[in-house]
C-alpha cells in the first residue's frame, strides 16, 4: 500500500513535471525550480533540466547556465535565512524536512573545510538546501559560500546538459537513472586524490 502510494506520487511528480518543462514557461518554471531547491523545495532542478533539454537539446549550454545562476541566487537566499532570519523560517525548514541530525554533521563538516563542504553538497546529490541555510547560520564567508557553490552547481547542470548533447535524448533519459550514483563515485574520487 505504501509502495503503491509512493509510486502514485512519483507518477504525478513526472506528469508534473513533464508538462511544465513544455511550452514558453518552461524556461521560468525551470528558473523557479532551481532557485527554490536551493532554500527550501523538494523537486531537484536536474529532473526539470533533463525534461526541458529532452526536447530542446540543442540549447544546452543555455539551460545549463540557467539552472546554475538560478540555483547559486536560491543558495544565496537559503543562506540568508540561516544568517538573518533562522529562528523565524530557517528553523521552520529544518523542523518541516526532520533536518536537525544533518545540521550538526554539517556543523562539524563546515569546521573542518567550509568550502569543500559546499563544493560536494552542490555538486551531490545531498540536499543543497541543509548547507545554504547552515552556511548561513554558522556565519560561514559569503565569498567561499558563492564560489563553492557557483562551481559544484555549475559541473552539476553543465554534466546533465552535457550528457543528453553526448548521448542523445534518449540514451540520456536512461543515463540519468545513474547519474547520481555517477556524482557520489566522482566525489568520492576527488576526496580520496585531495586526501592522498
Amino acid at each position: 500500500m505504501i509502495l503503491n502510494f509512493l509510486q502514485k506520487i512519483k507518477e504525478r511528480t513526472e506528469d508534473w513535471v513533464d508538462n511544465k518543462s513544455q511550452g514558453r514557461r518552461a524556461k521560468i518554471w525551470l528558473i523557479i525550480c532551481s532557485f527554490t531547491e536551493a532554500s527550501f523545495f523538494v523537486i531537484p532542478p536536474d529532473v526539470f533540466l533533463l525534461a526541458i533539454l529532452i526536447k530542446n537539446g540543442a540549447r544546452w549550454v543555455y539551460y545549463s547556465l540557467i539552472t546554475t545562476v538560478a540555483s547559486v541566487v536560491g543558495g544565496l537566499f537559503g543562506y540568508l535565512i540561516g544568517f538573518f532570519f533562522f529562528s523565524l523560517v530557517g528553523e521552520f525548514i529544518v523542523n518541516t524536512y526532520n533536518l536537525q541530525s544533518q545540521m550538526l554533521t554539517v556543523s562539524q563538516m563546515f569546521s573542518q573545510n567550509a568550502f569543500w563542504t559546499i563544493f560536494i553538497s552542490a555538486f551531490t546529490p545531498i540536499p543543497f538546501k541543509v548547507f545554504t541555510i547552515s552556511a548561513g547560520f554558522f556565519n560561514i564567508n559569503i565569498f567561499t559560500f558563492l564560489l563553492a557553490s557557483l562551481i559544484g552547481r555549475g559541473l552539476r547542470f553543465f554534466a546533465v546538459g552535457y550528457i543528453v548533447k553526448l548521448f542523445g535524448k534518449k540514451v540520456a533519459k536512461n543515463a540519468f537513472e545513474y547519474f547520481n550514483w555517477i556524482l557520489v563515485v566522482f566525489v568520492i574520487i576527488v576526496i580520496l586524490i585531495f586526501v592522498l
